[in-house]
Order: C-alpha cells, then structure tokens, then sequence
C-alpha cells in the first residue's frame, strides 16, 4: 500500500491544536445529538410545502374562483419543484447567504413562469393576471424569509458541530490525502483523524488531519462515538488487506464505507464528493434510511410522553414505597451503552440495598439474590423498576423498543460481555429501548452464560436490521402478555 512520505523527523512535536486537526468541531456531540443532512433538507422541504399551502390559502380568499384556485396550487407546486431543481436544499458551505437566497429567487421565478406557461391558454383571463399579481409577490416574499432562516440554522449547526458528519479515514494513502484535501476544500464534511496500521511509514499528519494509530486503536478509541463514518482508503489489488480491515472493522456499530485507490479520476472525484452524504461502497453499519429514525423519534415523543404522563401517579406511589422499604436513594443510576457506544446514564428505581449497589454489573443477578429488597423483587418481576427510563426516552437517550442497554462493563462470569460475541458492538447501531425483540422472544434479565450473550446479540440485531413501525408497535403490544406470562426469567 502507498503511504505518504515521513514527516522532518526535526519537526517540533505537534501541539494540542494540529493534534485536533483543522477540521474537528469545537465541540464534539455524539452522533445521537446531531442531525442527518438528508432528514434536514426534508424538513426544510416540508417547511416550505407548508408556506406554499399557506399563502395559496390566503391569496385564495383575496381573488376566489376555481381558474385561481388551480393557479395557486400549480405554482407552488412548480415552485417547489424548482427549488430542489436548482440545489436550493444542499446549503454548501462555501455558500454565502446572498448567493443562496439569489439561487431561490432564481428557482422561484422559474418556478412561477413554469406555471404561467401552463396556463398560457387562459392567459388573457383577468382571473389568472389578479391571481399572479396577488400570489407572487406573496409567496417570494415568504419563500425568501424562510430560506434566510434555514440558512442562518444550518450555519449555527455547522459552527457547534450538530450537522456535518464526522468520519475518520482508514489508510494513509493517496486516495485519503485527495479526500482530506476536497473535504477541506468543500467543508461538508469533518475528518477527525486517520489510522494506519503501518504507522512506522505513515507520516503523523495528513493536510493537518493527525494520524492517531492502528485499527486496534480505532477500535478503542473515545472519538468513535462521535464518528458517523468510518472510510478504508487501500488499493483495489490488495484484496487480503481489503478482507482483513473489513473483517477487524466490522465489529463497530459506525458504518463502514470503502474508498478505492486507484480508479480514474473521474470516478474517484464522483466517489469522495459522495463521501459527503450517502455511502460510498456499503459495507456495514446502521440502517442508511433518513426518514427510520425521524419516524421512530416521533413515536417516542408521542407513546412516550403519553406514556408517562399515565405512569407518573404510579411512579409517585412506587418512590414512597422505595424509600419505606429499605434506607438508600429512591432511585439507582447505572452507567450503560447507548447509541454508537455512547456512554449514557439509565435511572431505575431502586431495588438492591444500597451498600449492595453494582453499577458495573460485575456480578447479575441470580435467583434467590440477597442483595434484592423485598419490594424489589415485586418491582424486578413486574418490571415497574423501569418505568424512570420513560425520562430517557423523552430525552432521547433511548428508545421506547430497541436492545435493552447494558452496563458499561458488563461481566458474564469472570470475561467482559462485550469480548464474548464479536458483533456485540452491533446491537449499539440503534438506541437501546426499554422493551425489545430480544424481550418477547424469551431473551430477558441477566446473560450469565457466553451461550445467552449470543442469543441476545443474534436477537438483538435481527430486530435492527428488521426495523419499522409496525414491528415497534407490534412489540410494544406484546411485551406485557410476555412479562406477565414469564415466571422463569430472573429480573
């Protein structure tokens, strides 16, 4: 593989800054936090949709009638159409806020001749010259105000690091430096660092990008759960280098995409501008849909809001229970994995002793647990323990159904959980939930055997690879019937 040549071994050691890199974000929010550039663009176009709608409504009462009525609503139409045609959604960064409001006023315009062309043959109607002179002018109007504030949004979630995706590069090679030098050219995207696993030949930085390690380091290291993307950057010809990366690699819940040295130009320019929104060669990682987690955060806001609003009675009763039962803290908190191994903080109510509290999990539950309260044990069975998890579902820190969260940490016997199944990593592709496929299939409390984790792991992703609102909603049904109905499981 082509690596690129030494650093002056008489350089000065880099400082803090070119150790971040030029293009890392002041502040690094995990993947969970930001937003995807697709969802957004829709959002903008339903925002827009809206409007259309609106003033149509409004210009409809000013000139009624049918003939302007059709007018109306083939100009917003039109108009929409235009914007999109005219890029009036992509918001490039080097984009300044004149230049993108010329490009809709320019989309809008043609928009609105497209449809008077269309209605060329009632021309000479009165109707249709009141109808224009009344939407038009209306509806750029509203157009423009809409478009200034998308702009000036996407600039602020670009400047706090909430909207351009954050990758890192597998490979010091000449295909990397190409992708480093358009990604610092377009600003589309933010290229965190790089790892080569033959870092004796890797130079320590690439365009200011620092080489941070080999894979083994990547696989560990605390950025990953800001990564969206993880890029391999090799020669097509090493075919067994290609198969072992992907083979190491595969074990990360962040997708993976692969960027071939060495094709012609043309095609490597059409792959790296890609590289900026949609995969280049899939290879694995989390579900590519943009419209899956905009539909599935909706349903956890509704469901679970709702939700708590009906629990909040019972939790108010379960708390004072708590604290009557036995001295400590009316709630536990336990550090576990979340989306993309994101570390997050899951709350419960408490249902060990307090001096006999394990927030690492080194040791699960068993039947028959000392350490188990009285009204834990009713709490544990019924699964109540679980209802303050609905705040972090309202947060977004979880979902109503997904892989239930493990303790970070997390031990089956004396072996870490996580180092027993090799795509253990692969059921943080997705929030965890505080119910699961897992769950009603009969894969619930503690994985205490290496065989459990795997049954749980296999579940786990069959669920994320299959998921859609109606499985959610399907499970949803089903998990009280299986809790109710299931006296074996130790929870």
């Amino acid at each position: 593989m082509r690596t690129l040549p030494l650093p002056d071994a008489t350089a000065a050691s880099p400082s803090a800054q070119e150790r971040r890199g030029p293009m890392r974000p002041g502040r690094l929010l995990s993947t969970r936090k930001r937003l995807q550039g697709r969802a957004v663009a829709w959002l903008f176009r339903a925002g827009d949709a809206a409007a259309m709608a609106s003033v149509s409504l409004a210009t409809s009462t000013l000139t009624p009638g049918q003939t302007q009525a059709a007018f109306h609503l083939l100009s917003a139409i039109a108009v929409l159409a235009a914007l999109g045609l005219f890029g009036a959604y992509d918001f490039r960064r080097s984009e300044g806020v004149r230049l993108h409001l010329s490009r809709v006023a320019a989309a809008f315009l043609a928009g609105a001749a497209g449809a008077l062309a269309a209605c060329a043959p009632l021309a000479m109607r009165s109707d249709i010259g009141d109808a224009a002179r009344s939407w038009i002018p209306l509806a750029l109007l509203v157009v423009t105000i809409l478009h200034l504030g998308w702009w000036l949004c996407v600039r602020r979630w670009r400047v706090n690091g909430r909207l351009a995706p954050n990758i890192v590069v597998v490979g010091a090679t000449g295909a990397a430096e190409r992708l480093i030098a358009a990604a610092l050219d377009r600003r589309q995207v933010n290229i965190l660092g790089v790892f080569d696993d033959r870092a004796g030949r890797a130079p320590g930085a690439i365009r200011g990008v620092p080489v941070l390690g080999d894979t083994k380091a990547l696989i560990d290291h605390r950025i990953m759960p800001y990564v969206d993307r993880v890029v391999i950057t090799v020669p097509p010809r090493a075919t067994a280098r290609v198969a072992q990366l992907i083979e190491r690699l595969r074990v990360l819940p962040n997708e993976i995409t692969l960027l071939l040295e060495g094709q012609d130009q043309p095609a490597e320019a059409a792959a790296i501008s890609r590289a900026e929104d949609v995969p280049l060669a899939y290879i694995s990682g989390p579900p590519a849909d943009a419209l899956r987690p905009i539909v599935k955060r909706a349903q956890d806001l509704v469901i679970g809001v709702l939700a708590l609003l009906v629990a909040a009675p019972v939790m108010a009763v379960i708390a004072a229970l708590v604290r009557l039962d036995s001295p400590g803290p009316v709630l536990f908190s336990q550090r576990r994995h979340g989306f993309n191994n994101e570390e997050i903080v899951v709350w419960k109510f408490r249902t060990m002793r307090a001096d006999a509290a394990d927030a690492t999990a080194a040791r699960q539950v068993r039947p028959g647990d000392e350490r188990v309260t009285r009204l834990g044990r009713v709490l544990r069975a019924t699964s109540l323990d679980e209802l303050p998890q609905l705040f972090n579902v309202v947060k977004g820190e979880m979902s109503l159904v997904g892989p239930r969260p493990h303790a970070v940490g997390m031990k089956t016997g004396d072996v870490e959980s996580a180092r027993l199944v090799t795509e253990y990593a692969h059921r943080h592709r997705m929030k965890p939930g505080m119910t699961g496929w897992a769950a009603i299939k009969g894969s619930r409390g503690p994985v205490d055997t290496p065989e459990s984790v795997r049954v749980r792991v296999a579940l786990d992703v069959e669920y994320i690879e299959r998921q859609s609102l109606w499985l959610d909603l399907y499970i949803l049904t089903m998990t009280l019937p299986c809790l109710l109905g299931d006296r074996k499981a130790v929870r």
